[in-house]
């Protein structure tokens, strides 16, 4: 027909051609996902617990990584910021460490994502990021028994040490926490097995804004590398951690205590000083944007009797679901590693609105 062009008549062979390569099966893109084969249970951020986390990916490409985050306040990178990326295995498994945190997160990236050491949110896919997949710390054992201190309840922990754990504080005995004749609370380290066994509790109810004062007998004795302490902490959101706490962390040299407002790795939100001999009152007195903390000698102290004080007005979390908490544990150090069974002793806890 005028005004169309001829096409040439296929050979036989050709047409097969033809006829075969339209009957070919597509090729069916599979999306990338993440999925978790193994989670930690559910902690309080720890810098010195370790636990083991893994899981398969589907869809990956070659040069393709995981990135991992455990979620405690903000999305904190695992397992260092030094060692972001977790490799994917011929298998597509993937297998790392990380940090405890109250949920876990795993993102698969390409080559060109740079991994940031927290993150308020979790990022969309897209662009380097290829798929984001999370999941809720497993759940903890529930508390073996309750304590009665100072006209409160207290939960105490029970935990043991998984396969692969780190055992500076992952394992905890409720066996380690009880009051004596006078009321007073004890906590205690213990050694079995050749591992040691923490102590921790935890109010039963959350008490907000308002002055949390704690009388601790004498904490001189303690190792380097022995900590203990004194912390609010939201188990269901952002972690609202403010801490006292009581330790070298290995350093002989280096001051007992500090205050601090989360997260640490802030300079400004630690503040080191020297608590010396003998009974302690610690004060902690919190208001909406501002935290103020004192430390006296004696456990009725005078003005003149304050050993260290200091007031934080940023980055103060706002109240919501925290509880206090006080817990007693090893801090790995090789250099200074405890040597023997520890104990601190608290005879008062008070909250005033």
């Amino acid at each position: 027909m005028r005004g169309l062009l001829q096409l040439p008549k296929m050979t036989a062979g050709l047409a097969i051609a033809a006829s075969t390569i339209g009957c070919r099966q597509p090729v069916v893109q599979v999306r990338p996902s993440i999925e978790f084969s193994r989670v930690p249970a559910a902690g309080d951020g720890s810098p010195e617990q370790v636990a083991p986390i893994e899981g398969r990916v589907r869809g990956a490409r070659p040069g393709q990584r995981i990135v991992l985050f455990a979620l405690s306040g903000v999305w904190w990178i695992q397992p260092t910021v030094e060692n972001p990326f977790t490799p994917i295995q011929q298998d597509s498994t993937w297998k790392s460490s990380t940090h405890p945190g109250t949920a876990y997160a795993a993102l698969l990236v390409d080559a060109g994502y740079r991994a940031p050491l927290t993150m308020n949110a979790l990022p969309e896919e897209g662009g380097s990021v290829l798929a984001v997949t999370r999941v809720p710390g497993a759940a903890a054992a529930s508390p073996s028994k309750i304590v009665q201190f100072s006209g409160y309840q207290w939960e105490t922990r029970q935990a043991t040490n998984g396969p692969g754990e780190s055992t500076s504080d992952s394992a905890y005995d409720s066996a380690n926490v009880w009051t004596d004749q006078r009321g007073y609370l004890h906590l205690r380290v213990t050694k079995r097995d050749g591992h040691w066994a923490s102590a921790e509790v935890k109010l039963s109810r959350s008490l907000g804004y308002g002055s949390y004062r704690f009388v601790v007998r004498d904490i001189s004795q303690l190792e380097p590398a022995a900590v203990f302490a004194m912390f609010t902490f939201d188990d269901l959101g952002p972690s609202r951690e403010m801490d006292i706490e009581i330790s070298r962390w290995g350093q002989p040299e280096d001051k007992n205590a500090q205050y601090v407002v989360q997260p640490y790795i802030v300079p400004a939100n630690t503040v080191r000083f020297e608590a010396p001999r003998g009974t302690l009152t610690y004060w902690m007195d919190w208001e909406a944007g501002r935290v103020s903390y004192k430390t006296s000698r004696g456990a009725a102290p005078a003005a003149e009797d304050a050993v260290a004080q200091h007031v934080f007005t940023s980055g103060v979390p706002a109240a919501g679901n925290e509880r206090i908490r006080m817990n007693l544990y090893v801090y790995s150090d090789r250099r200074h590693p405890v040597q023997h069974e520890f104990e601190v002793v608290i005879e008062k806890f008070e909250f005033l609105p």
